[in-house]
């Protein structure tokens, strides 16, 4: 199967022809596409409705897990809804198999990597933050406990590794993934993680048990002089 991979569309309002610049030839490219979350700019219904427009132009099977954008202006619910009824299967904390490659799907969360992560001590704010940081990677592992399948993409929003995140300021690594997420996929086995939201960072790197790590986003993509989408073998 080949699955084209890409993340951060930040759709908004005025951004019809600009999506379909970015999806063009995936047709010819790919059996499958995924968006690896900030499908839309701030959040907005109309912002989700353009986009949904222009994946109709598109007879190809879509997934896509949310982002931290599409979390902005707490529409979450509806956003979903529409993306469900938009033919678009959202995997928020789920899975599906589509012709024997099981996907797995999660918008993930922040907390920092390894011996800099941030622990959950002191002010309960911070305790929640982690707290949720945590849950999310419990996530990742109870739902590949469910999955029978031989092959496995992960797909998520924030970062898994560190070396997806080099060209970002240091300071903002906490901001912009766990660690725990690898943690959570090295121990139940994924072939290869997806994932988005570093626009400033680098386009591969590997968890810590060699599983690949892809850092779509299509501003790191465009930067790389590549194409918006990358394109996966599994």
């Amino acid at each position: 199967m080949k699955i084209a991979a890409i993340a951060d569309l930040h759709c908004s309002t005025n951004s019809a022809g600009e999506m379909r610049e970015l999806l063009e030839g995936v047709e010819r490219a790919a059996d499958l596409l995924v968006i690896a979350g900030d499908l839309t700019n701030m959040g907005l219904p109309d912002e989700m409705g353009i986009l949904l427009g222009e994946l109709r132009r598109l007879s190809l099977p879509t997934l896509a897990v949310l982002g931290n954008h599409d979390h902005e202006s707490d529409r979450v619910e509806q956003l979903s809804s529409m993306l469900k009824t938009g033919g678009v299967f959202l995997l928020d904390g789920g899975t599906c198999i589509i012709d024997g490659v099981g996907f797995i799907g999660s918008k993930g969360f922040c907390g920092g990597f390894g011996k800099l992560a941030v622990q959950p001590f002191g002010e309960r704010t911070l305790k929640e933050l982690i707290r949720a940081s945590i849950e999310e990677a419990k996530l990742l592992e109870h739902i590949l406990d469910e999955m029978d399948s031989e092959r496995k993409v992960a797909i998520l929003h924030y970062a898994p590794v560190e070396q997806t995140l080099v060209g970002e300021e240091r300071e903002l690594y906490p901001f912009l993934g766990s660690s725990l997420l690898a943690d959570a996929l090295d121990r139940k086995g994924v072939d290869v993680v997806v994932h988005g939201h570093a626009h400033n960072g680098s386009p591969e790197g590997k968890t810590p048990g060699g599983i690949p790590v892809h850092n779509v986003c299509r501003f790191v993509r465009k930067r790389m002089g590549l194409s918006p989408y990358l394109v996966l073998e599994v």
